[in-house]
């Protein structure tokens, strides 16, 4: 699955990692609800992480669609709170 987080670029991330990603948006979603914007920050940082450890980055010049689209690290809770789902960040 393409992966990009904004403002920083596009990684190629393998399916069979997503259920380890979905943990973390389970409990970034978790802090979002109870409004605990220190553990949304922390575990915000660790899902892009993740996702930077664990994807191949694609070249800047590279055209493909995003399948997911990630907050910026820097994003508020505000920010994020709009691009969820019922699911969090991360479907499935």
């Amino acid at each position: 699955m393409i992966v990009r987080i904004m403002g920083e670029g596009q990684w190629e991330v393998a399916d069979s990692r997503f259920p380890e990603l979905n943990k973390l948006d389970d409990e970034l979603l978790e802090e979002m609800e109870g409004g605990d914007e220190e553990g949304f920050r922390r575990t915000l940082g660790a899902l892009l992480d993740a996702i930077r450890q664990l994807g191949e980055p694609l070249p800047d010049d590279a055209l493909e669609p995003s399948e997911l689209i990630l907050p910026a690290p820097d994003a508020t809770l505000e920010e994020v709170r709009e691009l969820l789902s019922d699911n969090g960040l991360i479907p499935g």
